[in-house]
C-alpha cells in the first residue's frame, strides 16, 4: 500500500492576492486563478491550492489560524488507494469525491485525503563540490541561477496536542515509517512508498516555535542546492518577504540545507535541499532536541545561542518503543527507557 507523497496542500487564508503573490515570488508556477481562489502546479505534478478561509469546500479541522487545511496524499494505484480505504472505514467517516479522491479525519482532528496520483520523476543535475585536494570539478565554473524554482513539495509540518499519539495514527492506519525522534519536540517520518527523510513532521504545539495550539507549522520545497536556495533567498528579500525564525542553515536532523520564509497563508515556507534519504533498511534515531536541530545556521534564536547543547543521539532498532503510547507518557525530560 504505496503512499508516494503529498499530492495537494490545500491552504485557507485571509488574502488570496497575497498568497499568490508570494508563491510566485517563491518560484511556484500559477496554474489558475479566480477571485477566491489559486492552484500552483509543481514539476513533480503535486499541487498547491489557496483558498479563502471562508470557502465552504475547506474542511473542518483542529487547526487554528490560517495555513494548511488538508493535506492530500498520492496513492500509487487505484487497489492500493481502495485498501486503504476498507482500513479507515472500519472506524470514521469517509467521504469520496466524483473523481475518486476521498477525505477523512485522524483520531487528533487533522484533516487528509487520499487520491491516486502519478507522480513525475523529477531530475537534479547538482554541480559537483570541490574541496582542497579533492577537486571535483576541474575547469568548470558551477551553474550560474537567478531564480529558485521548486520541483517537489517534500515534507508537512503540524504542531499538534499530542504528537506521539498521532503519529501511532500514521504509523498504524497508513503505513508511514518511523524517521526519526527529536526528544520532547516531535517526530519525523516518511510515506512507505518515499525515500525522502521525511514527508511529515508533527511537532509539540507548546515548544518554541509554536503558539501553544494545534496549527500548521511550515512546507518544504525542494530545489536543486545551495546556490538555489541562496538565490531564492535573496530575491525573496528584495521582493520584501520576512526570513522565517531561523533563517537559513542546515539541519543536523536529515543533514538537510534550509531557508525559511514566514508567509501570507500562515506558517511558513521552506526551500530545502541536499536531504537524506531513506529506504526500510535505515534504522530510526533518537535526537536531543537542540542537537538535532542545526549544524548551522544563520539566526540563532537566543533560546538556542546561549544553551550549552548536549551531543546525544542514540539508534531506535526497535522503533518508538511500544510503551510510548502518547505524548502523555513521556517522563518529564522527554527521555524513553
Amino acid at each position: 500500500m504505496a503512499i508516494t507523497g503529498i499530492e495537494s496542500l490545500v491552504y485557507g487564508v485571509n488574502d488570496v492576492d497575497e498568497c499568490v503573490r508570494f508563491f510566485e515570488d517563491f518560484g511556484l508556477v500559477l496554474k489558475e486563478r479566480d477571485n477566491a481562489s489559486a492552484l500552483f502546479e509543481l514539476n513533480e505534478g503535486s499541487k498547491v491550492q489557496i483558498r479563502s478561509i471562508d470557502d465552504p469546500a475547506l474542511p473542518e479541522t483542529v487547526l487554528r489560524d490560517t495555513g494548511v487545511r488538508e493535506t492530500i496524499w498520492g496513492v500509487d494505484t487505484v487497489e492500493n488507494l481502495e485498501e486503504l480505504v476498507r482500513g479507515l472505514e472500519t472506524d470514521r467517516k469517509v467521504r469520496r469525491d466524483p473523481d475518486g479522491t476521498v477525505h477523512f479525519h485522524t483520531d487528533c482532528g487533522l484533516a487528509l485525503g487520499l487520491r491516486v496520483y502519478n507522480k513525475k520523476k523529477v531530475v537534479y543535475g547538482p554541480d559537483p563540490i570541490n574541496a582542497p585536494g579533492h577537486p571535483s570539478r576541474l575547469n568548470n565554473s558551477r551553474k550560474w541561477k537567478t531564480r529558485a524554482r521548486p520541483k517537489v513539495i517534500t515534507h508537512v509540518v503540524f504542531a499538534v496536542e499530542d504528537f506521539v499519539k498521532t503519529y501511532r495514527f500514521f504509523e498504524e492506519r497508513l503505513n508511514f515509517r518511523l524517521s526519526e525522534y527529536q526528544l520532547t519536540f516531535g517526530i519525523y517520518m516518511r510515506c512507505d512508498g518515499a525515500n525522502d527523510h521525511h514527508n511529515l513532521f508533527l511537532l509539540d504545539m507548546h515548544k518554541a516555535g509554536a503558539p501553544g495550539y494545534p496549527v500548521f507549522h511550515h512546507a518544504n520545497f525542494g530545489v536543486e542546492d545551495i546556490d538555489e536556495i541562496g538565490v531564492g533567498t535573496n530575491y525573496m528579500a528584495r521582493k520584501g518577504w520576512t526570513p522565517g525564525m531561523l533563517g537559513h542553515g542546515r539541519h543536523r536532523i536529515a543533514s538537510a540545507l534550509f531557508s525559511y520564509f514566514k508567509s501570507p497563508t500562515g506558517g511558513e515556507a521552506e526551500y530545502g535541499s541536499d536531504s537524506d534519504y531513506l529506504d526500510d533498511n535505515y534504522v530510526p534515531r533518537e535526537w536531543n532536541a537542540l542537537f538535532g536541530m542545526q549544524i548551522w545556521m544563520s539566526q540563532q534564536p537566543d533560546w538556542i545561542k546561549n544553551v550549552d547543547i548536549e551531543w546525544h543521539v542514540k539508534h531506535l532498532r526497535d522503533g518508538m518503543p511500544d510503551h510510548i503510547r502518547s505524548k502523555a507518557d513521556l517522563p518529564a525530560n522527554g527521555k524513553i527507557a
